[in-house]
């Protein structure tokens, strides 16, 4: 089977093709694929780790299109199934010179939505060395909740070491306050939290690193918190008390912030996997992410080893 498992919902994405112009007027629009946990997928097998994603999709062009996509990227679609009475999920992505792009989602009773428990039932964990978690499919129906939790279970019950990105989509949730006291609940799952400065002033109220970092340490599994400040980097923090901030990467021209978060996750994941410290997994998740936000895709940044290599050689650094 896989070294790595992960569950989401993947999304046939319009890409605008025109800076800065609002939704509601973009005509030029290019079709890629999108979706967190997928990019995260992506980015682990790009980096030469096999890799398995757990979702549903409509029998539809859009969920041939995302098979047939996530096929070329050498993904595991073994838990991948099609439903004939859901549409696919889809989302409309804006294009901008500065800042995160707006968006709009089309994903509300969508096939990724009913995907049942008793898919996870089937689920070989036999092979699985680390499984990522990201708020997001949680958020799409009670239904996908019921079936995250099953997996989470399934994974604590096995000891596979997991992480969890909040990865906040106010939009998705029933509302703001069943979505923070779910997220915060389900971090405390996972064996390594990576939550955003930002997103740590929505969930437990403060944008200091150290206070989101000890706020999560307090999860019954979690062992490390690594909590990304940006161009600044990332702030590690063990539940021995020990931390540390490991130094960000510059960036000449960010092109689009979107994949840079799941580029994080990715790289921390892969360097785990490789036998490499936490500072090693947290410097290349800091890499990751900056070669991310250089690229118009939601994925398309991502390195395999020789591009990883290139740019700690260009940059002057190197993994422990």
């Amino acid at each position: 089977m896989s070294e790595v498992i992960t569950i989401g919902e993947p999304l046939t994405t319009f890409a605008s093709s025109e800076p800065d112009v609002p939704l509601v007027d973009v005509e030029k629009w290019h079709k890629i694929m999108g979706g967190a946990e997928l990019n995260v997928a992506i980015g682990v097998q790009r980096l030469g780790h096999s890799t398995q994603y757990i979702s549903r999709v409509g029998e539809d062009p859009f969920g041939e299109y995302v098979i047939k996509t996530i096929n070329g990227h050498g993904v595991g679609t073994d838990y991948i199934s099609s439903d004939p009475n859901y549409f696919t999920g889809h989302q409309l992505k804006a294009l901008v010179t500065k800042g995160d792009p707006a968006t709009f989602n089309f994903r509300k009773n969508s096939a990724a939505s009913h995907l049942s428990s008793e898919v996870i039932d089937k689920v070989d964990l036999s092979d699985v060395k680390f499984a990522h978690m990201s708020g997001i499919f949680p958020a799409i129906s009670d239904t996908a909740e019921a079936s995250f939790r099953k997996l989470y279970q399934r994974l604590n019950d096995a000891n596979i070491p997991t992480t969890f990105d909040p990865n906040l989509r106010p939009t998705l949730w029933k509302s703001k306050e069943y979505m923070i006291k779910t997220i915060n609940e389900l971090a405390g799952y996972a064996d390594i939290v990576l939550p955003g400065i930002e997103e740590g002033k929505i969930l437990m109220g403060s944008d200091d690193p150290e206070e989101v970092a000890d706020f999560y340490l307090k999860g019954q599994r979690t062992k490390t918190v690594i909590v990304k400040i940006g161009p600044a980097g990332a702030f590690v923090k063990n539940k021995n008390g020990e931390s540390y901030v490991v130094k960000g990467f510059k960036v000449d021209k960010v092109v689009d912030t979107v994949g840079a978060g799941d580029g994080f996750a990715l790289g921390v994941i892969t360097a785990l996997l490789e036998g490499k410290s936490m500072k090693s997994a947290a410097l290349r998740g800091n890499a990751v992410g900056a070669l991310q936000v250089q690229t118009l895709g939601d994925n398309d940044g991502y390195p395999d080893h020789e591009g990883l290599e290139a740019f700690y050689e260009k940059e002057g650094v190197s993994e422990d």
